[in-house]
């Protein structure tokens, strides 16, 4: 939503284009979460049809190690920064760990988010020699929610010492 000011000069107001971004990280998490808690359920792989010929070039004998990441930091840290860009909470270890402090420190984790979710695909893609149409996918997700993140309007809604 965008609001006049006396000058005629427009500024924007509410939730914005801060919903793509706040939908792409909770449907990000959400995924993670429950791929990532199937594979530590089972960390064969099979209750998901993962066969464990996709492990024979990493450094992992099952899904287990694979899955703990993919649930935490694609799914649990994402989930958590969804919540804040809504709430905006105030966190001290992302409040320490946010390399751009003239922002919310939510703002700089779903960047971390992005970049995150394009190394694992990366990663997966060279561990498993092999890319699928789900790997561009995702892929494209992780640089989509890079680019609403730095889109001019979301950083100004998170400044750091914007109150709203």
């Amino acid at each position: 939503m965008r609001t006049s000011d006396g000058g005629g000069m427009k500024r924007e107001s509410g939730l914005g284009r801060s919903w793509a971004l706040i939908i792409m990280q909770a449907l990000l998490a959400i995924g993670a979460i429950i791929g990532g808690g199937a594979l530590i359920i089972d960390p064969s792989g099979n209750s998901v049809h993962m066969p464990g010929s996709l492990l024979e070039h990493s450094p992992f004998g099952s899904f287990l190690i694979p899955g703990i990441i993919l649930l935490l930091v694609l799914g649990v840290m994402p989930m958590i920064i969804a919540i804040s860009l809504l709430r905006r909470t105030h966190w001290k270890i992302g409040e320490k760990l946010n390399l751009y402090p003239n922002q919310y420190w939510g703002w700089t984790f779903s960047l971390y988010t992005g970049f995150a979710l394009i190394i694992w695909i990366m990663v997966q893609v060279y561990w498993i020699q092999h890319v699928s149409v789900i790997h561009l996918v995702y892929f494209a997700w992780g640089v989509g929610i890079q680019i609403v993140t730095l889109l001019p309007g979301v950083q100004r809604r998170y400044q750091a010492d914007c109150s709203s």
